[in-house]
């Protein structure tokens, strides 16, 4: 808690993409609601609308985020939660001087991993924790690490075949 004349205040903060945010709580504008799931903030409050709700259920996986190396469902994790943790999202990958994508995604490219691209991010955020995790994955830890993510566009042979081609390059960790 930090106190501002005299009274006090909480607030949550946050690492995004690199970036510090404190975010104050509260049920006034311009504060985060003690209800507010990450998704929420991401998106609302912080502008980062990379990360999709879909189901708003941690059903379908698209609000996947990375949250201290782990995939974390956004949408059924409260922000007020969150406090200390370093966040990445989709915006993150790119190389931020260059803008060149990062290999999990240029891979999703190559390999026509993507149709509409709303649930596209949820699932390149998962294979990105599971090879920083795992760089030399296999066939099934990727459709197991995959399983959670629901798709009605494409076909997850794809997506399969482009999360295998940066595992066999190590270049899944970067």
């Amino acid at each position: 808690m930090k106190k501002t004349n005299g009274k006090e205040r909480t607030a949550v903060t946050l690492v995004v993409n690199g970036v510090t945010h404190e975010l104050n709580v509260g049920d006034q504008p311009y504060q985060v609601s003690p209800c507010h799931t990450l998704a929420q903030t991401l998106r609302e409050t912080l502008g980062v609308t990379g990360t999709k709700v879909g189901c708003d259920q941690g059903a379908c996986g698209s609000c996947t985020v990375i949250m201290d190396g782990r995939p974390i469902l956004s949408c059924m994790t409260l922000t007020i939660q969150c406090h200390g943790s370093e966040i990445t999202t989709i915006e993150g990958l790119a190389d931020p001087a260059s803008g060149k994508l990062h290999p999990i995604q240029q891979s999703f490219v190559d390999h026509s991993a993507f149709q509409c691209g709303f649930c596209t991010p949820g699932i390149i955020m998962a294979s990105k924790s599971l090879l920083d995790r795992h760089p030399s994955a296999d066939k099934q830890a990727v459709k197991e690490a995959l399983s959670g993510h629901y798709c009605r566009c494409i076909s997850h042979y794809q997506v399969v075949d482009a999360v295998m081609d940066v595992a066999e390059k190590g270049e899944g960790d970067r």
